[in-house]
């Protein structure tokens, strides 16, 4: 068995990646990758890389960056922030049906909505997805009528992809 030595270049089996062993003990040896992680490996999961040869390895340390107090988001990052998911099928809301009626349960769900609006709005929350499912329409029509009475809120159909027709996402706007 090949002995792996500081500095030696070396790949990860089942893995597209490699690295520079950093230091070795008995069967375990830890190398430090191109994106700069330390990962501890037992020898039979590397390789040696013969693509080229590494004279000497530096480990440079990062500085510590300061935080800033207040939160800034890019308008490209937002798009990417992921969203709430609240899943409004009754099921999810209760744990029994029993002795509810049509308008007990609408109005549980849209109840429910109300609070997590309130909610994500006091937390600065700014997506949220509601679960609907598709169903005859009511609860989404109810949905749309309660984002309509929030000036701060747009809202529009989920992912398709992702949720299918049974979702709508909204968008609060944080600075009103």
């Amino acid at each position: 068995m090949f002995q792996f030595k500081k500095g030696t270049r070396v790949l990860v089996l089942d893995d597209e990646f490699g690295g520079v062993v950093a230091f070795a003990k008995a069967e375990q040896i830890t190398i430090l990758t191109d994106d700069g992680i330390e990962i501890t490996y037992h020898q039979k999961e590397l390789i040696l890389d013969r693509s080229f040869k590494v004279s000497h390895v530096v480990r440079k340390e990062e500085p510590v960056l300061k935080r800033s107090k207040t939160r800034q988001i890019s308008r490209k990052k937002s798009a990417f922030i992921p969203a709430v998911e609240i899943d409004l099928h009754l099921h999810q809301l209760v744990k029994s049906e029993r002795g509810m009626d049509a308008y007990d349960k609408l109005n549980l769900q849209i109840d429910t909505a109300r609070h997590k609006i309130e909610w994500a709005i006091e937390n600065r929350v700014p997506k949220l997805v509601f679960i609907h499912g598709v169903g005859q329409g009511v609860l989404k029509e109810e949905l749309n009528y309660l984002f309509r009475r929030y000036d701060q809120i747009k809202f529009y159909d989920a992912d398709y992809q992702k949720y299918g027709k049974g979702a709508t996402e909204i968008y609060i706007l944080q600075n009103l």
